[in-house]
């Protein structure tokens, strides 16, 4: 008897405890009548998740429409929005002879369709002047070697006249890393030798974003910055430039607040010749 009153107490407590667990749903707790929040209120919180009430067109932008620029039809000529620094047959159109008695007409020479420096000539300058840009720039130094390390071949594109990208022969010339070609002078090396052998044409293609200046007219607000192809290979990536190229001292203690610049070509001693010079402002 005691054994059927215990199946029977087990029976009516099995199917109470099946509805009480899964049957019913707790009651939610509901905050003190002071604490209360405004269903108004409630309805206007945003959902967690804000992009599941946005459609696609919420974030696609039409205006201005991107121009249209029409590149070249071979790599390294000027696309069509490009300003031309040299096209072959007239240096004193976009270019000027710094010197020591001052600023004069150009006395490099022009040789199948490229510009060279000669003994005694002075340093080039744009006479445009620039901020941020993409220059390209093709380069050759003399074929036949003569010297060694810095007296190699040795020239260089200043940027703003005031920060220069090193031109050398660095075919198998060995000099240091900071000052060989496609090194920021003094500054940083190239991340890889691209040089090609003495005689052959080489290019520089740059892009360079000029500096911003607060109050304070001997610091960078934002420093200049550059990314340089080499031949068609990274050999500076977006560096930030410490200031003004110096052969001896400190960069940054040169530093003085500027605006747009020259492009100036280095005569440096050696027979350096270019071509096929054209910049896009940016």
């Amino acid at each position: 008897m005691k054994i059927l009153k215990k199946l029977l107490l087990v029976s009516i407590l099995i199917p109470l405890t099946y509805s009480l667990s899964f049957g019913q749903q707790p009651q939610q707790q509901l905050p003190p009548r002071g604490q209360q929040q405004n269903p108004a209120l409630q309805r206007q919180r945003a959902p967690e998740d804000s992009t599941v009430r946005m459609t696609h067109f919420q974030t696609e932008i039409w205006d201005p429409e991107v121009p249209m620029v029409q590149p070249a039809e071979k790599i390294g000529d000027p696309p069509a929005d490009a300003i031309i620094l040299f096209d072959g047959k007239d240096i004193n159109k976009e270019w000027e002879e710094v010197s020591r008695g001052g600023i004069r007409p150009a006395t490099w020479i022009i040789k199948d369709g490229a510009m060279q420096s000669i003994q005694g000539s002075g340093s080039l300058k744009s006479k445009r002047v620039f901020n941020d840009f993409q220059l390209h720039i093709e380069w050759k130094t003399p074929s036949e070697i003569t010297g060694s390390g810095q007296g190699r071949g040795n020239s260089g594109v200043y940027l703003q006249e005031l920060y220069e990208l090193q031109i050398l022969d660095s075919w198998h010339n060995r000099t240091y890393r900071n000052g060989q070609a496609g090194a920021f002078y003094k500054q940083y090396a190239p991340l890889v030798n691209a040089s090609l052998k003495p005689g052959e044409w080489q290019s520089y293609d740059i892009v360079y974003t000029a500096p911003r200046f607060g109050k304070d007219s001997t610091t960078y607000f934002t420093p200049p910055r550059a990314t340089v192809f080499q031949n068609g290979i990274l050999i500076q990536n977006n560096v930030s430039l410490r200031g003004p190229t110096t052969y001896v001292g400190i960069p940054e203690y040169l530093i003085k607040k500027h605006g747009a610049g020259s492009i100036l070509l280095q005569q440096h001693g050696n027979p350096v010749a270019f071509r096929n010079i054209w910049i896009r402002e940016l």
